[in-house]
C-alpha cells in the first residue's frame, strides 16, 4: 500500500482552504470551493505515487509536522503576525509552472507586480498569458503568493479564490 496525500480544512477569513501534506511537504493550500481545485487534485494524482487524499481534522494534525506548521503560520499570517512562510514546500506542475511559482515566492509581502512583470521576470515577456496560466495553477495559494499578481493597470483580476478572497488578502498585507 502506498501512500496518502493528509488533507484538513483551514477556515480562513476569506474562505474554507485544503491544505495538504506529502511526505513531510505542504503540496497543497487549494480553496475548498471554485473551478481549480479538480485541476489541482487531477494534477497531484498524476505527479505524486499516491494512493488517495485522506481527510482529517483539525484537532488530528499531528504537532511538528508540515501540516501543523501550515495551519499555525497561516493563523499567523491572517492575525498579521507573519510576513513569510517558512515551510518544506513540493511544488507539483510541469518544470515552467514551477518557475513562475518559485518568481511568485520573490514577490514581496504587502506588494504587487503585473502579470507582464512577472512574465519578464522568468524570462518569457512575449508569454504573459502562458504566464497567467502557471499563475491561475498554483497549487499552494496564499502561501506562494498568487494573490499578489494584478493586471498592468494594477486592477484586481481572476484568482481562484475569487475576487473578495484576493482583495481581502491584499488588504490582509497592507502596513
Amino acid at each position: 500500500m502506498g501512500k496518502s496525500v493528509t488533507v484538513v480544512r483551514y477556515g480562513s477569513p476569506c474562505g474554507d482552504l485544503l491544505v495538504g501534506e506529502w511526505d513531510g511537504q505542504i503540496c497543497m493550500c487549494d480553496w475548498a470551493e471554485g473551478r481549480v481545485h479538480e485541476r489541482v487534485l487531477t494534477r497531484l494524482r498524476r505527479y505524486l505515487p499516491m494512493d488517495d487524499f485522506m481527510q482529517c481534522g483539525l484537532s488530528d494534525v499531528k504537532s511538528g509536522t508540515a501540516l501543523a506548521s501550515a495551519v499555525r503560520q497561516l493563523d499567523e499570517y491572517f492575525n498579521r503576525i507573519r510576513t513569510d512562510f517558512d515551510m518544506p514546500l513540493m511544488l507539483v506542475g510541469t518544470e515552467f509552472q514551477q518557475k513562475v511559482w518559485h518568481a511568485l515566492l520573490a514577490i514581496p509581502y504587502g506588494t504587487t507586480l503585473s502579470y507582464g512583470e512577472l512574465a519578464m521576470r522568468v524570462g518569457r515577456a512575449s508569454s504573459v498569458r502562458a504566464v497567467a496560466n502557471a499563475v491561475g495553477a498554483n497549487p499552494v495559494s496564499i502561501i506562494v503568493p498568487c494573490h499578489r499578481v494584478v493586471g498592468s493597470d494594477g486592477s484586481l483580476t481572476g484568482y481562484a479564490g475569487g475576487l473578495a478572497a484576493k482583495r481581502m488578502l491584499l488588504s490582509v498585507e497592507q502596513v
